[in-house]
């Protein structure tokens, strides 16, 4: 097992071999992690919210959930979540733009997750698509009220609460640690902070698994 500190408003890229895991560990409680994952032969094809979203009917995905790529083949399974299961697969990476909107007047781009994923692609040797995909918004929290509106809440996650993403094809999963601190996306301190990644090898997930 590799585990890896992934500090805030920072972003990864992990290598991740068909039945190996990622497991990613909310260390304070209120930190959201942008994932996403492409094939490593087809970084072309990744991980699509709305393909899966579609397959299960639901906003939320859980334990047990199979995630699919943009050709509806299945890529990721969630075979473990000890938080609530409150994980948003609505809202678009946070962006340069979106701080703007939010009213950042610094002269430097805030930081942001679509940023992150280009430096993560680059930092594995991938290229980077023109559009940043929506990625899989963990402990985020977007409640959705009976006449569609939503906002923009504090995770309901606690300290220490994981998920565990295993593969299902051979990928390079890619995680942020969201810079958001203009909303209580990070909590209502909204202050971000680190997470912390754990990387199983095939053989490793699968002794989990069976323990």
């Amino acid at each position: 097992m590799e585990a890896i500190k992934l500090t805030a408003r920072t972003s990864t890229a992990i290598r991740v071999a068909r039945g190996g895991a990622l497991q990613v560990i909310n260390t304070h409680g209120s930190q959201v992690a942008d994932t996403w994952a492409v094939l490593q032969g087809d970084p072309d094809h990744g991980l699509s919210m709305e393909h899966t979203r579609a397959i299960h009917g639901r906003l939320h995905v859980r334990a047990g959930d199979v995630l699919l790529d943009d050709r509806r083949q299945p890529l990721l399974a969630i075979t473990e979540d000890t938080s609530p299961g409150i994980h948003d697969t609505l809202i678009p990476a946070c962006s340069a733009a979106r701080y703007r909107e939010l009213g950042y007047k610094g002269e430097e781009d805030h930081d942001n997750c679509s940023a992150n994923y280009g430096h993560a692609l680059t930092s594995v040797g991938l290229p980077v698509p023109a559009r940043t995909p929506s990625p899989l918004n963990l402990f985020m929290n977007v409640p959705v009220d009976i006449e569609g509106h939503f906002t923009f809440a504090a995770p309901v996650s606690q300290p220490g609460d994981f998920v565990v993403l295993e593969a299902l094809e051979d990928v390079v999963l890619i995680v942020s640690a969201c810079p958001q601190d203009m909303a209580p996306v990070n909590g209502e301190s909204q202050e971000p902070q680190d997470v912390e990644l754990r990387v199983y090898n095939p053989a490793e997930q699968a002794e989990r698994k069976n323990s």
